[in-house]
C-alpha cells in the first residue's frame, strides 16, 4: 500500500510517515499543496493523509482536484480543525475521512487501512495463493497452517505478489510498491528482502524468478 502523507508541520509529517512505514507502509511526504499536487500527477496512491490547512495550494483545494481523477486515491483529512462543522465541510469536499488533531496513532493506521480496503477494485480481506494465506488487516501469514514471522517490509512484498498474481512484479515495481521515492533505484534491497521471504516460506519454493521479468507467486 502506498500513502501521501501532506502536512507542512515538517516534525509531525515526519513522525506520521515513520510510524506508517513501521507499519509496512510505502510512504511519500509533500509538505505543501503543490508539492503534493506534482507527486499525485507521477504517483498513484492508495491513500493521501491531507492536512487542511496548507501553504502554496490549499488542502481543500487539493481535496476537489483529487476527487476529480478518475482512479484517485481515498483521502483521510488529518487536521487541527475538529469542530463538527469541519467534519461536515471536508467530507463535502470529497474526503473519505476525517480525523481531528491530536490522534491516537493506531487510530490513524486503522483508518488509513480501512480506506485502503473501500477504494474501487480493492483487495479481498484474505489472500491466497500456493497454500499461503495473508490477511492485511490482522497482519498474519501463514502457509501451510504455518505462522509465518515476517518484518513489516517481507510482508509487504508478499501481499504485492499476492495482489498482482499471476502477474510478474518486476524489481523497479517493488520498490515502487513497498518503499518509497528516497529508496535508492540500484538498491540491492529488494533481492535481499525477497531472499529472507524465501527462506521464511520454506519448501517446496513458491516464489518464480524469472531475469528480466521479476517475481511471482508461483501456481497452486
Amino acid at each position: 500500500m502506498r500513502v501521501l502523507v501532506v502536512e507542512d508541520a515538517r516534525a509531525l509529517a515526519d513522525v506520521v510517515a515513520e510510524g506508517l512505514r513501521d507499519q509496512g507502509l510505502a510512504v511519500d511526504l509533500a509538505h505543501d499543496g503543490l508539492e503534493a499536487a506534482a507527486k499525485l500527477d507521477i504517483t498513484g496512491y492508495d491513500v493521501v493523509v491531507l492536512d487542511r490547512d496548507l501553504p502554496g495550494l490549499h488542502g481543500d483545494t487539493l481535496c476537489q482536484m483529487i476527487t476529480e481523477r478518475d482512479d484517485r486515491p481515498m483521502v483521510l483529512m488529518l487536521t487541527a480543525a475538529g469542530a463538527p462543522g469541519d467534519r461536515v465541510r471536508g467530507l463535502t469536499l470529497g474526503a473519505d475521512d476525517y480525523l481531528a488533531k491530536p490522534f491516537h496513532f493506531p487510530e490513524l493506521v486503522l483508518r488509513v487501512r480501512a480506506l485502503a480496503r473501500r477504494r474501487p477494485a480493492a483487495r479481498p480481506r484474505t489472500l491466497r495463493a500456493a497454500g499461503i494465506e495473508l490477511d492485511p488487516v490482522r497482519r498474519t501469514a501463514v502457509r501451510d497452517g504455518r505462522q509465518l514471522d515476517l518484518s513489516a517490509k517481507e510482508f509487504a512484498v508478499l501481499e504485492a505478489l499476492l495482489l498482482s498474481g499471476p502477474a510478474f512484479l518486476s524489481t523497479e515495481t517493488l520498490l515502487d510498491k513497498v518503499w518509497d521515492e528516497h529508496t535508492d533505484p540500484f538498491t540491492k534491497t529488494v533481492t535481499v528482502t525477497i531472499g529472507r521471504l524465501r527462506r521464511k516460506l520454506g519448501t517446496p519454493p513458491v516464489i518464480i524468478t524469472i531475469p528480466g521479468a521479476g517475481y511471482r507467486i508461483a501456481d497452486s
